[in-house]
């Protein structure tokens, strides 16, 4: 169903030289979900609409690929969505096309398209900036996410799980839900997944027994849903940790909570797991430890200086933004340490540049006004 060709040239050379005049040429760049519901949109509006869909893999569907969980197939079935639209007559797929570099360039795009949709998605991670971020053992959770989907950046990535009990994940989103239920679940029910088989392989031997999700907010704010929160709660045989103390809602959290159907249910379905769970975890059990209103300050070396062995948190408050009126953490100079030997932050990504489009470094996105 799909073509591919290995260089932008050739892609020039044997396709887009066969663009029509009496067409209109629409150039999609990323074949993720936006990509892909883009072209939708493009060929049921325009019936002389003809599109090309172009990435830098060489397969397509990016993230339903490689950033939806293995054990949740059900994401997964908007694929044939997509290929229905692949298999239309007017719409093409192009993989193993860069943009920019030694790919096409931006400017070419123009020149041949009446249409140019940018819809790569953010491919890089964002920086904490606090020191030791560049020790051994710590990652960003994309990379985990591709690294047990298999994409082919990180599958060969060298993630060490057999040398320590503990993992740390920063933050308390959707993704860092994923990595440590990845981390925790049961491998011989992933093994009736579509995991990659070197991470299965890994997670088999994997020393990891508890897992350390770190939020700089409390459990009002949680950035998760409830259908994830509730999916890692349910683990089989998991001791969940959290702090009662931590689920004392202030006014502002009140306003919040009625003002969020979502939030209020995340909430509630953290009070009722530190109801039931007060007793101590049993020797071997696996544990996952909810820890609120505390944020990263720095990572601790080990003895050779070169790996990761903790994370230093300092406690936050939370105080309302005037501009916002969201309650942003502040620090408040009292400090904790958790040990570990991994950490993964799942704290936000950034885009890559790409020759041809302003830039914002600091924000890490493209600049293209209004």
């Amino acid at each position: 169903m799909f073509p591919f060709f290995h260089r932008g040239r050739s892609l020039i050379a044997r396709s887009f030289s066969s663009l029509r005049s009496d067409q209109f040429n629409v150039c999609v760049v990323g074949s993720g979900p936006a990509g892909f519901y883009t072209a939708e949109k493009m060929l049921k509006g325009h019936e002389a609409a003809k599109v090309d869909i172009i990435d830098r893999l060489p397969t397509p569907f990016g993230l339903v690929r490689s950033g939806v969980a293995p054990d949740h197939p059900e994401t997964k079935i908007v694929v044939n969505q997509f290929s229905r639209v692949a298999g239309n007559e007017r719409c093409s797929f192009f993989g193993n096309v860069s943009l920019g570099g030694r790919g096409v360039s931006l400017s070419e795009l123009r020149q041949l398209y009446d249409v140019v949709v940018l819809a790569y998605g953010a491919e890089s991670d964002r920086s904490l900036g606090v020191p030791g971020e560049d020790l051994g053992g710590v990652y960003s959770a994309r990379e985990f996410v591709w690294w047990y989907n298999g994409h082919p950046d990180c599958k060969a990535m060298p993630f060490d799980l057999k040398s320590t009990d503990a993992a740390v994940v920063l933050g308390q989103g959707n993704v860092a839900l994923d990595v440590a239920r990845i981390l925790l679940r049961p491998t011989a029910e992933l093994a009736a997944t579509d995991i990659a088989d070197h991470a299965l392989a890994a997670l088999q031997e994997s020393t990891i027994r508890k897992v350390y999700l770190i939020g700089r907010r409390g459990p009002a704010q949680a950035a998760c849903t409830a259908k994830e929160l509730r999916e890692i709660l349910g683990i089989k045989d998991l001791y969940v940790h959290i702090q009662e103390s931590d689920l004392v809602k202030s006014q502002t959290d009140e306003m919040e909570l009625e003002n969020s159907r979502i939030r209020k249910r995340v909430y509630e379905l953290f009070a009722k797991k530190a109801a039931s769970h007060r007793s101590n975890a049993i020797m071997g059990q696996r544990e996952l430890h909810f820890i609120f209103f505390r944020k990263p300050d720095r990572f601790l070396p080990s003895d050779s200086g070169l790996h990761v062995s903790g994370v230093r948190l300092e406690k936050t408050s939370l105080k309302e933004n005037g501009e916002s009126g969201r309650q942003v953490a502040v620090g408040t100079g009292q400090f904790d340490d958790v040990k570990c030997g991994m950490v993964l932050k799942s704290i936000g990504y950034k885009s890559v540049p790409v020759d041809g489009l302003p830039f914002n470094m600091h924000q890490g996105r493209e600049h293209l006004g209004r």
